[in-house]
């Protein structure tokens, strides 16, 4: 299964519609945000997709955000997802909560942990858990997004441009 993932969209809706629309050319099956959605236009980019999001430390009415994924069929789940997508373990959340993250890669249950917030590009293993950064679509020198296989455990970076 291919997963799309993007990351700190901030409001951002044109980059945002861009970053899905490359996501879906080059065949992503399902698609992750790792928070800092920041409205309402950005969840409707997902709406109809197989897809889910979380929370990011600048979604500041979540409550709100909540409600209207819910109203467009749009998976919400807070501040941590727990997905199994393909017989793989994901762990989605934004990454501004150092503790959490901390408890996650710790217990080495998941096979994946997808995270934001630092709008840095990452890839790296602790354990056999694989930690993902997209990096981010505002506020970043290269604004990128990424592709998971989870066939092949291949990820690959792509810069959006608007």
């Amino acid at each position: 299964m291919l997963i799309g993932i993007l990351s700190d969209t901030h409001d951002h809706v044109e980059i945002t519609a861009a970053a899905v629309s490359l996501l879906k050319d080059r065949g992503a099956e399902f698609f992750i945000h790792c928070g800092d959605v920041g409205s309402e236009q950005v969840l409707d980019q997902l709406a109809g997709l197989p897809a889910a999001f979380v929370f990011g430390n600048c979604d500041w009415d979540s409550d709100g955000l909540a409600r209207y994924a819910s109203h467009i069929g749009l998976a919400c789940h807070g501040r941590l997802a727990d997905l199994t997508l393909d017989g793989k373990r994901f762990a989605v959340l934004h990454g501004d909560d150092s503790a959490l993250r901390q408890r996650i890669l710790i217990a080495q249950n998941h096979d994946y942990l997808l995270q934001g917030h630092t709008h840095v590009r990452m890839d790296d293993r602790v354990g056999k858990t694989r930690l993902i950064n997209p990096g981010a679509l505002y506020r970043a020198r290269q604004k990128t997004v990424a592709t998971l296989d989870t066939g092949t455990d291949q990820l690959t970076f792509l810069e959006v441009g608007q």
